[in-house]
């Protein structure tokens, strides 16, 4: 059986944070500025994040779940700072001492 293919278009047109957010461009606000108002303009800048219902909408062309803008950033596994490893190494390093001892 082949394998799901995600959707190119989407790709050129979407970024996805390293939190599972969305981010995308709004509509209308590369050229012809000129015939829009200002506060047309300054609102096309506003939140480049998508909606959670859009998100999931996204998710069945990817074929791969996002995080959304509900779900809580401790739900998010993150690999450990070069210190967190260190302290961890040397705390599995004083277990396996003192199980020796």
């Amino acid at each position: 059986m082949s394998k799901n293919k995600s959707h190119k278009g989407l790709l050129k047109r979407v970024r996805f944070s390293k939190t599972g957010k969305v981010r995308h461009r709004m509509a209308g606000h590369k050229h012809l500025r000129s015939g829009k108002g200002g506060k047309r303009l300054r609102q096309a800048r506003k939140d480049p994040y998508m909606s959670t219902p859009e998100t999931k909408r996204l998710e069945k062309l990817m074929f791969r779940r996002f995080r959304g803008r509900t779900q809580p950033k401790s739900a998010i596994r993150r690999s450990p700072s070069p210190a967190e490893r260190r302290a961890a190494r040397e705390a599995a390093k004083a277990a396996t001492t003192a199980a020796k001892k």
